[in-house]
């Protein structure tokens, strides 16, 4: 298993190491087509490569036309099954951080809870990966308040670092009737504001831990940017008075987040690469936002 697991590395390293080779031809190959769309001559610097090129453009198709990222390849084949997700917290939890896990395992559908105990993440990484784990999410906290979100998506990678605030369970609300029980139906998601590639990328990390839900379920999941915090928010509704009468009830937790780092490899990798880190200096830059409007 862990030459297995090396060789597939190797092989996505490699791709990914093609990338920039394939993105110059990419380039080469619109240049011309736009210069014959255009009626245009050829650019100079691409005459001598200009019938092995035309060729190469007559030979594609819709899928082959543009080059796929490492990014591609990441979730290429999370369509393919539902996601299968892990769920522990840091070492020794206090009371509220699980009981916070016990409720985000409702959360998230097919999610397997687990007692860390004195395990290391390699160790788990290495197991959920034997297991056909999809993602692997773990919990910390600051002094019993949960303060710390980390998704890796296996086999390869990314992995999502999150700030973890205002955290309210459902265990907090005295009045239970309120709130209603927990459904495990599977929930349609909204992800409002995730307008730049950032917030794309963050939004593809988040809607990938859950499967795609039937067409008549009344669970919601909101995940709502609002300059770079991610507010998290857990509705069912129901038709009270037909058709056109709706009524929207939270049934917790709520949360919110905000994304610090995205490494291009799974948690229990120190060497990955960074894909983007927030800097101490971002944090003056009161106008800017980095996920959305």
């Amino acid at each position: 298993m862990l030459r297995r697991n090396i060789r597939l590395r190797r092989e996505y390293l490699y791709r990914k190491s093609l990338e920039g080779k394939e993105r110059l031809l990419y380039e080469k190959k619109r240049k011309i087509k736009e210069a014959l769309q255009e009626g245009k001559p050829i650019p100079t610097e691409l005459r001598n490569e200009e019938a092995a090129l035309r060729q190469e453009i007559d030979l594609e198709d819709e899928n082959t036309a543009i080059p796929r990222s490492h990014i591609d390849d990441e979730y290429a084949n999370a369509t393919e099954r539902d996601p299968k997700i892990l769920l522990t917290t840091s070492r020794d939890p206090s009371a509220p951080l699980t009981q916070f896990v016990k409720e985000l395992k409702f959360v998230f559908p097919n999610a397997q809870r687990m007692n860390r105990g004195g395990q290391v993440i390699s160790e788990i990484i290495e197991t959920c990966r034997a297991h056909e784990f999809t993602d692997v999410v773990l919990v910390h906290e600051h002094r019993g308040v949960p303060d710390g979100l980390i998704i890796c998506h296996l086999p390869f990678g990314p992995t999502a670092y999150f700030g973890l605030l205002n955290v309210v369970t459902r265990h907090d609300i005295k009045d239970r009737k309120s709130i209603g029980t927990m459904p495990e139906a599977y929930p349609h998601l909204i992800l409002d504001n995730f307008k730049s590639k950032l917030g794309e990328r963050t939004a593809n990390i988040l809607k990938h831990l859950f499967p795609v839900p039937k067409a008549d379920t009344k669970r919601i999941i909101t995940f709502a940017n609002q300059s770079d915090y991610i507010s998290f928010r857990h509705h069912i509704y129901e038709k009270q008075g037909g058709p056109k009468s709706l009524e929207l009830k939270e049934i917790g937790p709520r949360f919110e987040l905000r994304l610090y780092q995205i490494k291009l490899g799974t948690v229990d990798q120190s060497e990955a690469q960074i894909e983007w880190v927030i800097r101490p200096y971002m944090n003056t830059s009161k106008k800017r936002k980095f996920l959305g409007d």
